[in-house]
């Protein structure tokens, strides 16, 4: 019995070294989906309006801009309110401001 236990203490140990962990930032999901409840309406807010794929640190210009004005790992939520404020300003690739689309309660980022 004491095998079987240290076998599956072991199989869970190694299945948590390779699985990398959560990288979720639920504070800036909540701040965004507060700050904007338009674009939560009509949208799947979830990583992806920040990071184009399923690798997290490959931003998009959205991510980029917000990763200018925050801490990594930021927490506080008046902080991360205040961050993305600080962008709204900032324009798309296109030339609309980030402000502009989020107000119109469409998602910030471009996407190619």
């Amino acid at each position: 019995m004491r095998k079987l236990i240290a076998v599956a203490v072991a199989g869970l140990i190694l299945a948590s070294a390779f699985t990398g962990g959560a990288n979720a930032r639920p504070a800036y999901k909540g701040a965004f989906e507060t700050k904007y409840p338009k674009v939560k309406e009509g949208n799947k807010i979830d990583c992806g309006v920040c990071h184009p794929g399923k690798d997290k640190k490959e931003r998009n210009d959205y991510g980029t801009a917000l990763a200018k004005v925050i801490a990594k790992n930021e927490k506080d939520k008046d902080k991360i309110d205040e961050a993305l404020g600080k962008i709204e300003d900032e324009k798309r690739k296109d030339g609309k401001t980030f402000g502009e689309l989020l107000k119109d309660g469409k998602l910030p980022a471009t996407t190619e």
